[in-house]
């Protein structure tokens, strides 16, 4: 899953590819790279083919391994990319000061409205955690996703220490949850109102805590 957390900082170069006809042109990596995304959230790594990447960027195959790598290269740098722009603010949903019941309700009201919203639906770190084949592209998403909840957790101790554990494994499976809904179609006001049940399950938990 997405959430702001520093990531580092990509190498974008220029890199000469040859169209069909004519002179090289210069190649938008930055561009290449929101197309790739694009593709990868919608469809998976595993739903989409090289030869669907190389025409989508416009790019010949020895180009595209001179710029990227691999296949699976190119997912890892789109999954950081995915973060450093579509990141849920965790920063300011679990501030300081903030009770955790109302951090996590915040929170999960985040993911509610950014997973169900767009042409691609659904957490893009959750869901090539889970559904990648891939070994080396499902690696690099389990990855993120760890760092995502490892993150999650800092904020949360920082509120409530004590809970913090059992409440970070509560947010990270209704993330999950509504990550997956979102998939699978579920219209946008019923993320909603299902954030909204979550995050008053766990409130009546801590309650009795």
């Amino acid at each position: 899953m997405a959430v702001q957390d520093p990531v580092k900082d990509f190498v974008v170069g220029d890199t000469q590819i040859m169209p069909t006809r004519g002179r090289p042109r210069s190649f938008d990596r930055e561009a290449a790279l929101a197309t790739a995304q694009d593709l990868f959230h919608a469809r998976g790594f595993d739903g989409v083919s090289l030869s669907e990447l190389t025409a989508a960027i416009g790019i010949n195959p020895p180009s595209f391994y001179s710029a990227f790598g691999s296949k699976a290269a190119l997912y890892a740098e789109t999954l950081m990319r995915y973060e450093l722009h579509e990141a849920l603010d965790v920063e300011t949903a679990l501030a300081p000061g903030r009770s955790l019941s109302a951090g996590i309700a915040a929170l999960l009201r985040l993911a509610a409205d950014s997973y169900g919203s767009g042409d691609c639906r659904g957490c893009m770190v959750i869901e090539g955690a889970r559904a990648t084949i891939d070994p080396e592209a499902g690696s690099a998403a389990r990855a993120r996703l760890a760092a995502a909840r490892t993150f999650i957790h800092a904020r949360i101790a920082r509120l409530d220490v004590d809970n913090a554990d059992i409440a970070t494994d509560y947010v990270m499976m209704a993330l999950s949850g509504l990550s997956g809904s979102a998939r699978n179609g579920m219209p946008l006001e019923r993320l909603r109102l299902m954030a909204g049940m979550a995050a008053d399950g766990l409130a009546h938990q801590l309650e009795k805590t």
